[in-house]
């Protein structure tokens, strides 16, 4: 079963727009999970503009489901932030400070030793750790030597090609991508513009997808649709 974790900033960026607790966060984060979602994702960035540091040990005692924290391991205050939480999983994301949304995966050629040394520390800590890369085969045999237990492939590539009415084109670096990811061992999750008119053709072609993460078009779309009603249309896209 691939499962759906929701990303959740976009909340969190509505609730700072304001000041104060509306929407409340914690309480946002149980009844999606109650909607039916398999897991809560959080990106805090340094500038703490959506997600704040606090917000991440507040949801860590509430959360039922899986917990994913995303960051760059570059920061150590990120760094200190999972190791202190111990979520079910970490994703490394190689994002620049103050980065509007994260636009590429990692070198894992150039960075392999770094990526090696940083996993095991969150491994040794009993977290999963998951990296974000390109749909690449060398990337990917990259990847597989550094230790780490999965890869999210970044989706934007696919979602901008799927639009533009090229989806067989768009999902083929994928699919050898997760077929490469299969063979070395390692899990794939997926993210980044994944949305539901692009959704389920992903999940239909990529072999033992485990998990995607959404949220901007998630939340976009329960603005429209209600959030619960919302969390159950995207899950029934994975099955």
């Amino acid at each position: 079963m691939t499962k759906l974790s929701v990303n959740i900033n976009k909340l969190a960026t509505l609730r700072n727009a304001r000041g104060g607790d509306n929407p409340n966060l914690l309480q946002a984060a149980k009844d999606i999970e109650r909607f039916g979602a398999d897991g809560i994702t959080v990106h805090p960035r340094p500038d703490e503009r959506h997600i704040r540091y606090d917000d991440v040990a507040a949801l860590k005692k509430i959360i039922t489901t899986e917990f994913n924290i995303e960051g760059n391991p570059t920061e150590e205050k990120f760094v200190e932030l999972v190791l202190k939480n111990k979520p079910t999983q970490v994703t490394l994301v190689p994002d620049a400070t103050g980065q509007l949304t994260s636009n590429h995966g990692w070198d894992t050629i150039k960075h392999q030793s770094y990526l090696s040394e940083i996993i095991a520390r969150f491994k040794k800590a009993g977290i999963r750790v998951s990296i974000f890369v390109d749909p690449s085969i060398e990337i990917i045999e990259g990847a597989a030597k550094t230790g780490t237990d999965r890869i999210e492939l970044y989706t934007e590539a696919y979602a901008r090609e799927y639009t533009e009415g090229r989806k067989e084109t768009a999902i083929l670096p994928y699919v050898k991508a997760a077929q490469k990811a299969n063979e070395l061992g390692l899990g794939i999750n997926a993210g980044h513009d994944l949305d539901l008119n692009n959704l389920k053709y992903f999940y239909e072609h990529i072999p033992q997808l485990l998990e995607v993460s959404i949220g901007h078009a998630l939340i976009c779309d329960a603005i429209y649709y209600g959030l619960e009603n919302t969390v159950q249309m995207y899950k029934r896209k994975l099955n």
